[in-house]
């Protein structure tokens, strides 16, 4: 075996550790929000209420982004330490929400497991992607991967035990266990690869490079059109498979199952769009992606009474609807000042997610006053905005920074 080859397989093999690290660890990301029916229940919750469970979540990613950022945690803390730390804080938190009897306690615990994945999913990517360039779409791709199918899991540890009313406290402490698992994982095998870089503390005069320079504004309206979707159709596109299972007489373990697949769905599309993207370049697999994903809103809504129907094109949208997202990061990557990249995507990371709470709270809203099917359609308006972002980024002569010249 040639050195070349060498090195090759074992980049694969820690870039696949630092994947099932970030997997076991992202678990409690949606633990409450997938026991929300229970949790609702338990603390008189209203559609809002349950809302508040992933609104948290992602205002806390967003304040645990800009302060690992501000502070400079990933060059003072060793990647892997900051994953497995972060990991066990999320699991601390998820654990003691199973104790909790009041509403206020539970969101103050939801805010600081979303601070703690902050500390996660960044660094996992950034340690993947220090292990090759010349596949670092793939690379990260594995990483959106990982957190998919961890966010996902909750809905299959749901079903697992599900019997009758739903044991959501030992769904709870379920999760915690894997994300503790995670961060033993993650400071056993994760470590930094030799295309690591050693990034410029955050600067505040850099902040407005993602809106400011054009191909980069270009890229991130691209990336807010995948977030205006992402996250509402992750929060409640398992309550819509659970009741229409339920309505079916098919119970909600059924539909909890189905909903694990559909969002798990995402996880071989984030790794085939990082392959392909790396071959024939990111802002036609990004457009490609945002087209699909935008036909699903479009259409899903109108299966709502048709268990079987309704699965699959929520299946269909599960894959299309995380395959363009690493994209979007290593787009960002490839043309941000490379002694700002950690900047720029801290930027990325925080609009992107202060914009899902949009379209948490607004979709059950919505659905209320026009119809799940017209709710769902509004959810197009973002890969809209997004496929026209691709195409005059593509016409630009930046697009030849992007993919090695593939844009």
């Amino acid at each position: 075996m040639t050195d070349a080859a060498a090195a090759s397989q074992r980049s694969a093999r820690v870039i696949a550790c630092i994947a099932a690290a970030a997997f076991l660890a992202m678990t409690p990301w949606f633990a409450a929000s997938f026991v929300g029916a229970e949790l609702a229940r338990e603390w008189q919750l209203d559609a809002s209420g349950r809302a508040w469970l992933t609104a948290w979540v992602q205002l806390g990613f967003v304040a645990g982004t800009l302060a690992s950022a501000f502070l400079n945690l990933a060059d003072r803390w060793p990647a892997q330490r900051l994953l497995a730390g972060s990991a066990l804080l999320a699991a601390a938190c998820t654990a003691t929400l199973a104790a909790v009897s009041t509403p206020t306690l539970g969101f103050a615990l939801r805010f600081f497991t979303g601070f703690a994945l902050a500390g996660v999913y960044p660094p996992a990517m950034k340690l993947a992607g220090s292990w090759t360039s010349a596949r670092r779409g793939l690379a990260i791709g594995a990483i959106v991967a990982a957190t998919t199918l961890g966010s996902a899991t909750p809905l299959l540890v749901g079903a697992f035990f599900g019997a009758g009313e739903l044991p959501w406290r030992t769904v709870l402490l379920t999760v915690s266990a894997i994300a503790c698992v995670g961060a033993l994982l993650s400071a056993c095998t994760a470590r930094p690869g030799p295309h690591l870089g050693r990034s410029a503390p955050f600067a505040w005069r850099h902040a407005l490079d993602p809106v400011r320079v054009p191909a980069l504004r270009l890229v991130n309206l691209g990336y807010l059109g995948h977030m205006w979707e992402l996250y509402a159709m992750w929060t409640w596109v398992p309550l819509v498979l659970v009741q229409c299972y339920e309505s079916a007489g098919l119970g909600g373990d059924a539909g909890r199952l189905a909903a694990f697949l559909a969002l798990g769905a995402g996880a071989p599309a984030s790794l085939l769009a990082g392959w392909c993207a790396d071959r024939v370049g990111r802002t036609l697999i990004a457009g490609a992606s945002l087209l699909l994903s935008g036909a699903c809103c479009l259409v899903v809504g109108f299966a709502i009474a048709t268990p079987w129907l309704l699965t699959a094109l929520c299946v269909l949208w599960g894959f299309a609807v995380v395959a363009d997202s690493a994209q979007f990061s290593a787009a960002a990557s490839e043309l941000a000042d490379p002694r700002y990249v950690g900047t720029a995507l801290s930027v990325q990371t925080a609009l992107g997610f202060l914009l899902t709470t949009v379209t948490i709270f607004g979709l059950p809203q919505w659905a209320s006053s026009v119809g799940w099917p017209t709710a769902f359609a509004l959810l197009s308006l973002g890969p809209a905005v997004g496929i026209a972002a691709m195409l005059r980024l593509r016409a630009r002569p930046e697009a030849a920074r992007i993919a090695g010249g593939k844009c």
